[in-house]
């Protein structure tokens, strides 16, 4: 969420900004209710100030002992006089109290409006971030890491999987439905290992361990902005009015919502290993094969809260996607970074860097990680601030990232690390967490 002053004072960068996310929103009507609030809330508070007031004025008045009754008196004026002046005072609010309640009636709806509004306009994108319709327009930054050349015909890795019998589709949607999986065997602890690897890497880094709630209120889902714009892609728990989580990302961020936090704490750097949800509403007949668009996955998220202060949020979105390059790093795998446009954008993001891994079996890159800054988007929202050595109270920037996302980053373990046998080399960074074993055989 933005300053609402912010967006009055720079609404045509808003417009365009929301034109360059593909974010629709109507930012003139926002600035004429905010308009029409401002005045309501002016005309109430001059009333309830002046009803305040005049109410204690006729209580006196009305009271022979009391200060304001003797100085009437003092002052030459008759017990009549006084009562008199104590209905006169009493008459007129008897004519305000409607007023009031009029513009309390008009001043609800216009109240609702200007607050589902603002949860329409979305975080400028940073000038660092490229313009851009979609994907297709991100911008690559840099390449690490070879890709491999085979010598003989690969396999895909739901064909590894499979005859390796560590994977199996066929029951994963006979259980689940479409976009579900069962790992088992190796194909499970090959998966736990690549999350303890990140896991325990983001702790040497210092990074304070969680475990979090997947289930959560709406208001944590607003609160990161992933309602209401994301609301589709979420599975609802409508009964009890809470949400499935697609990232651990939620409930790190709201952790210290509607807190005051200390500078000196700052900043706080957490993560959490968690089972995310996703419907991937609209992806219909979109990598339906394997295991790269399924709508229940484990992953290691990391999240900063920090000060106020661009440069330190720019630092701090370089230190959290090195530790994710990191990761791939320590398992060998070829990837890219990209500069992500404008138009790929989510709501609260001003600016995010992906990165992408060779897939052999499509023959390109894929997205599996990203690395988003927010600066006060998310903060606003979620009431979470901090106060500085002068006693000011400003709100934080948050930053997160993904270290790992699994089973997706199965496909290129799987895929790259096969051997013309049909076997498949475990990455040595996780041979530690699988018994020492240097491969993975049908059992």
């Amino acid at each position: 969420m933005l300053d609402i002053k912010y967006i009055r004072e720079n609404a045509e960068l808003i417009k365009k900004s929301a034109a360059d996310k593909k974010v629709r929103c109507d930012v003139d009507r926002l600035v004429e209710v905010d308009q029409r609030r401002r005045e309501l809330q002016l005309e109430l508070d001059t009333l309830r100030t002046t009803v305040k007031e005049s109410g204690q004025l006729v209580g006196l008045l009305r009271n022979p002992n009391s200060a304001g009754y003797k100085q009437a008196i003092a002052s030459g004026k008759s017990e009549s006089d006084i009562k008199a002046e104590a209905e006169r005072i009493q008459a007129e609010l008897s004519e305000i109290k409607p007023k009031m309640k009029a513009l309390e009636e008009e001043e609800e709806p216009i109240l609702e409006e200007f607050a589902q509004a603002m949860l329409t306009i979305p975080q400028p994108a940073d000038p660092d971030a490229p313009v851009g319709t979609d994907d297709t327009e991100n911008v690559e930054l840099r390449k690490v890491g070879e890709v491999r050349k085979f010598e003989f015909e690969p396999k895909d890795h739901v064909t590894l999987g499979t005859d390796l019998g560590i994977i199996d589709i066929e029951r994963g949607v006979k259980l689940g439905g479409s976009r579900n999986y069962i790992l088992k065997g190796d194909g499970a602890l090959l998966h736990q290992a690549v999350l303890r690897l990140a896991q325990d890497m983001m702790v040497a880094r210092g990074f304070t361990p969680m475990v979090v709630p997947v289930l959560v209120k709406e208001e944590v889902m607003y609160g990161t902005g992933y309602f209401p714009t994301g609301r589709d892609q979420a599975y609802l728990c409508e009964r009890d009015e809470k949400s499935l989580v697609g990232t651990a990302e939620v409930p790190l961020t709201a952790y210290h919502s509607d807190e005051i936090l200390k500078e000196a704490d700052l900043p706080i750097k957490l993560c959490a290993q968690s089972t995310c949800f996703r419907r991937e509403a609209g992806a219909a007949g979109k990598d339906t094969t394997g295991l790269y668009r399924i709508h229940l996955f484990d992953k290691v998220e990391q999240v900063i809260i920090c000060r106020n202060d661009i440069e330190l949020s720019k630092k701090l979105h370089a230190e959290i996607l090195q530790n994710a390059e990191d990761v791939m790093q320590a398992l060998q795998l070829p990837y890219r970074v990209v500069n992500v446009c404008t138009g790929d954008l989510g709501m609260g993001q001003a600016q995010k860097f992906d990165i992408e891994t060779w897939m052999p079996s499509r023959d390109s890159y894929g997205e599996t990680h990203s690395a988003s800054r927010f600066y006060e988007f998310q903060a606003r929202r979620l009431k979470l601030r901090y106060r500085d050595g002068a006693k000011k109270v400003h709100f934080c920037h948050t930053l997160n990232n993904t270290v790992i996302a699994s089973p997706r980053v199965l496909i290129p373990v799987l895929e790259l690390y096969q051997n013309a046998d049909g076997t498949v080399t475990i990455p040595e960074a996780l041979r530690c967490y699988m018994g020492g074993r240097e491969r993975i055989e049908k059992a």
